[in-house]
C-alpha cells in the first residue's frame, strides 16, 4: 500500500463552502483513477501546534506504487488540480509505502 499525504493552507478569504468543495472534488476521484483506494481528509485537531500553519489533511491509499504513479498525470486528477490548487496558499505532499 501506498499513502499519499498532503497538508493544505488555504487562502486567505477561501470560504467554508470553497474548502469543502475542493475535498468533494478530491474524494470524487475514488473509484475514477484505478488503484485509488481511498481518500480521506480533516481539520487539524492537535494541541501540540507543530502544524506550522496547515489546516487541513488529507490520505489517500493507492493499491501500489505503480498506481500512485500513474494517478500523478491522471487525466482527472489533473481537472481536480484545476479546481483545488487556486485555493491554496501552500501544499506539502509527502507519500510512503508499507
Amino acid at each position: 500500500m501506498v499513502y499519499h499525504y498532503g497538508t493544505f493552507i488555504f487562502k486567505q478569504g477561501i470560504t467554508p463552502a470553497q474548502i469543502d468543495q475542493c475535498f468533494a472534488e478530491m474524494r470524487g476521484m475514488v473509484g475514477k483513477i484505478p488503484g485509488l483506494l481511498s481518500m480521506q481528509h480533516g481539520v487539524y485537531q492537535s494541541d501540540e501546534g507543530l502544524n506550522d500553519g496547515f489546516t487541513h489533511g488529507f490520505v489517500m491509499t493507492f493499491d501500489t506504487p505503480l498506481s500512485r504513479d500513474r494517478y500523478l498525470p491522471h487525466p482527472e486528477h489533473e481537472r481536480v488540480k484545476l479546481i483545488v490548487v487556486p485555493n491554496l496558499e501552500r501544499v506539502m505532499v509527502f507519500d510512503f509505502t508499507v
